[in-house]
């Protein structure tokens, strides 16, 4: 009843709300990352073209809205149990399943055009990247490497930026991949750790319903670390010059900081998730637009 009676506007709200648009910044800041550095080896210059980045930007936020949607429309049973996620638009009857579904089907298709539209090698790699942008959803009813699996759909982004550009996936881009699925993983792990009572009660399979909430502090610790290695071997592989390597060192303090933050306190999970990982991406982008900017320039 209240989408029967919802406008347009309100309708396209409830959507906004279902995908939470805005933290799109998590992913958009490493597929910009990528695309720069592959731009500079490809065209001596940051700037890849209006086409090439419109397409990447539409296929971005058809991905992602296609991952966040279909995980909304799984969940949307244990969201209604769930007293942090009950209010969601996919749980309390603003948004019916059938039009989510109808939403996801959409997105894909416009994600596959636009692969299309990029090169031969995005379109091949379009329908994969979809079966694992929606496993995330799956995989936690039956593994706590969910976690890596949602790490393995962000790092999907500065893979996708590259082939748009390059047409061929480098060892750097592979390497940066890496490190996002450990910087995703260890952040979804301490997010994790508000539904850790919940996931137990319903079955899933998220590692601090596994392991408990100081373990679960230890894994995630543990996959910062590694992303971190790996962005300096990011670095190191795709010869970025100082500025570069200033963005990588504020990100593993960033990093550090959200460890702090959760350690001594768990109410501070929303600011650690939402706040210091949307500073790092957006950060460590502009250190490497500035460094792309200077290797071109100087």
């Amino acid at each position: 009843m209240v989408w029967q009676k919802s406008s347009i506007l309100a309708r396209l709200s409830y959507f906004n709300e279902l995908v939470v648009f805005e933290h799109t910044i998590f992913s958009a800041s490493f597929i910009l990352i990528a695309m720069c550095v592959a731009s500079v080896e490809t065209n001596a210059s940051v700037w890849m073209g209006w086409r090439v980045f419109l397409l990447c930007v539409v296929a971005l936020i058809s991905a992602r809205n296609f991952a966040m949607s279909f995980n909304r429309f799984c969940d949307r049973d244990i969201d209604a149990r769930n007293e942090r996620t009950k209010h969601r638009p996919s749980v309390d009857g603003r948004i019916p399943s059938s039009a989510i579904m109808i939403f996801c089907i959409i997105n894909a298709l416009v994600f596959v055009l636009a692969s299309f539209l990029i090169n031969d090698l995005a379109f091949l790699l379009s329908i994969p990247f979809l079966i694992i942008l929606g496993g995330y959803s799956l995989m936690k009813r039956v593994s706590s490497l969910a976690h890596l699996v949602l790490g393995i759909s962000l790092g999907l982004a500065p893979i996708a930026g590259v082939i748009a550009i390059e047409g061929q996936i480098p060892l750097w881009c592979v390497v940066l991949a890496l490190g996002v699925m450990f910087w995703v993983a260890g952040f979804d792990v301490l997010y994790s750790l508000q539904d850790m009572q919940v996931d137990k009660k319903e079955g899933l399979f998220s590692i601090p319903a596994r392991f408990g909430a100081q373990k679960s502090l230890a894994i995630s610790r543990i996959f910062h670390i590694f992303a971190v290695v790996l962005w300096c071997g990011f670095g190191y592989l795709s010869q970025i010059g100082y500025i570069g390597w200033i963005g990588i060192f504020l990100g593993a303090c960033m990093l550090g900081y959200e460890q702090y933050l959760v350690h001594k306190n768990f109410a501070n999970i929303p600011k650690a998730f939402f706040v210091t990982n949307g500073y790092l991406g957006f950060v460590l982008f502009v250190c490497i637009l500035l460094d792309g900017l200077m290797r071109t320039l100087g």
